[in-house]
């Protein structure tokens, strides 16, 4: 009898510059459920989390063209995706500063795959429960319950399309933050999806009209020209 196939359990960016690392790691990430995307430096890895967001990042601190912990910290900028230190860098300090930084664990080379599995789903889990404990986002007027999938405003429920929906909970799970053109046709289209940005300007313009006092002049769903749209974080739980 064959092994059973474990369930797909989301995309993983692998980011090492070590042909074997990835030639070994890559496979057994997939058996373990996961579709691994990689990259061998810095730019890319960050290039290719913008365009494509993952679940998911393992990242390797030793890049050829810059330290990884400058990839965590730019990735910070705009990501809550879990980041996984995979290095061979042992210096306490080195630890520290990644933590810091905001990577979500550190795991010295060499690893069992059976570990570092472990470790992935441990800190899939952890994003779970940080997004369960904000189930409710409040910024000035505006109120999204994620749990019950409601948006209100001044306490009065909005009827949304599932598409305006995703929108919104896709920059609300950002709030604060830039999402960009790309990042949104990912999370409401679906990855790969080959979407103009006009269609996003469209619905951008359905939820307006839906959430803004005066969608001409939005003080919730903001434009960032030539990048994409940020909702503003004022009062956020």
């Amino acid at each position: 009898m064959s092994a059973a196939i474990p369930p797909q359990s989301g995309r993983l960016l692998l980011v090492d510059d070590e042909p074997q690392i990835l030639r070994a790691l890559t496979p057994a990430l997939n058996a373990g459920g996961f579709e691994v995307e990689t990259a061998t430096t810095g730019e890319s890895a960050i290039a290719r989390m913008a365009a494509e967001p993952c679940d998911v990042v393992i990242l390797d601190l030793g890049l050829p063209d810059m330290d990884g912990k400058e990839v965590i910290r730019r990735i910070r900028d705009w990501s809550e995706t879990p980041i996984i230190v995979l290095s061979a860098r042992d210096l306490e300090q080195e630890k520290i500063d990644a933590l810091d930084l905001g990577a979500d664990d550190f795991v010295n080379k060499p690893v069992g795959v059976g570990e570092l599995l472990a470790r992935v789903r441990a800190s899939l889990r952890g994003r779970e429960r940080r997004f369960a404990a904000s189930a409710i986002l409040r910024t000035g007027d505006l109120e999204v319950d994620f749990a019950a999938r409601q948006v209100r405003i001044l306490g009065e429920e909005v009827r949304l399309t599932p598409r305006e929906y995703d929108l919104l909970r896709t920059l609300a799970r950002h709030a604060g933050r830039v999402v960009t053109h790309r990042q949104i046709i990912s999370a409401v289209w679906g990855a790969g999806a080959m979407v103009d940005a006009q269609f996003v300007r469209v619905l951008v313009g359905q939820l307006r009209q839906k959430i803004e006092a005066e969608p001409s002049a939005p003080r919730n769903l903001l434009t960032e020209p030539g990048v994409g749209y940020r909702l503003r974080a004022e009062d956020a739980d």
